[in-house]
């Protein structure tokens, strides 16, 4: 079976004028593509880097893969991480991972809040400012402190100290650094004071909940105002991740099946990751779900096989195989 690989790089990101410094977060390292094509190889498939959106536009009426394993983050745009799914569901080529509307919800954090919400799952308080000059809109029900952050992004793109503001004044800076500088409405929700968990998931109509990570900033796991920034990549050694996660069995429990109905609710397949925040009380919140997550070496799938003894080739692969299977391939 030949099996194609759709992604970006760091490296084909071309900086535009006035981009923060921060516009490829969601990119991938050309080490991370090494990683997944030989775990490809290993397991005796024949792999076929094909690369971005762009590549795969060009190839795309004579492609000879029998499934394209898709990480690719797209060029612009909220719906961008749609752009490779719907290209090959167009040309009939099945895909690994989520459809393209998962996707494009996934990445509209007010989308998949309002999803979240109509289903019954907890998440916080939000409202979407487009303007600094309309944080009057906020209705009276959300309390300071509050969280700022773009509408369509990932990789923790947009977040820093900052983030988390305490008074009008911080409110209006900040949302007008993420209109201006990240061209896109903010989301503002309530900030949930307490601890952060990550769940990574596999599977589609009976997904498997991975054993859930606790993340762990500068040696506190209890975080109570602390958050991951995008700073934090550059300080590597700050944030832990703690696998299993060190709670209660009733909370694990309510982690577990919260992130497994966000999973659901927005139809993702294959794999992916949910990322929740427990308040002082014990009440996880979804904060979000990302259908691509990073499959970095240095990223929570990659813990977890370490922590049940699985090399981490064979964690990649287990995830072709849940789409392989869902499309009767074998």
């Amino acid at each position: 079976m030949k099996v194609g690989l759709t992604y970006d790089l760091k490296t084909d990101y071309a900086f535009k004028p006035n981009d923060p410094l921060d516009a490829n977060a969601e990119f991938d390292h050309p080490e991370t593509i090494d990683v997944i094509a030989d775990a490809f190889a290993q397991s005796g498939y024949e792999v076929e880097r094909i690369g971005n959106v762009s590549s795969l536009l060009s190839r795309l009426n004579d492609l000879k893969v029998d499934i394209v394993f898709n990480i690719s983050e797209g060029l612009s745009g909220r719906n961008r991480e749609s752009q490779v799914p719907i290209l090959l569901e167009m040309a009939g080529i099945p895909c690994v991972g989520s459809d393209a509307l998962t996707l494009a919800v996934s990445l509209d954090k007010i989308i998949a809040k309002k999803i979240f919400v109509s289903e019954g799952i907890p998440t916080p308080k939000f409202v979407e400012i487009g303007s600094p000059d309309r944080i009057d809109t906020i209705p009276s029900s959300m309390k300071f402190p509050l969280f700022v952050k773009p509408r369509c992004e990932g990789s923790s793109k947009g977040l820093s100290n900052a983030s988390r503001v305490t008074t009008a004044a911080e409110l209006k800076r900040q949302v007008e650094l993420i209109v201006t500088k990240y061209r896109q409405p903010a989301l503002v929700e309530e900030f949930i004071r307490g601890t952060e968990f990550t769940v990574a998931i596999l599977g589609t109509d009976e997904p498997e909940v991975l054993p859930v990570v606790q993340i762990k900033i500068d040696g506190a796991l209890d975080l109570k105002d602390k958050f991951y920034t995008f700073g934090h990549i550059n300080r590597p050694d700050a944030v832990e991740y703690i696998v299993p996660a060190p709670v209660k069995p009733e909370l694990l429990k309510r982690i577990i099946d919260v992130s497994a109905a966000a999973y659901r609710a927005i139809e993702c397949r294959d794999f992916g990751r949910v990322d929740i925040r427990v308040d002082e009380k014990g009440m996880p919140y979804v904060l979000e779900i990302n259908p691509l997550p990073s499959l970095s070496t240095e990223d929570v799938f990659s813990v977890i096989s370490r922590y049940q003894g699985i090399p981490y080739p064979r964690m990649i692969t287990r995830i072709l195989e849940c789409a392989i299977k869902r499309y009767g391939l074998k």
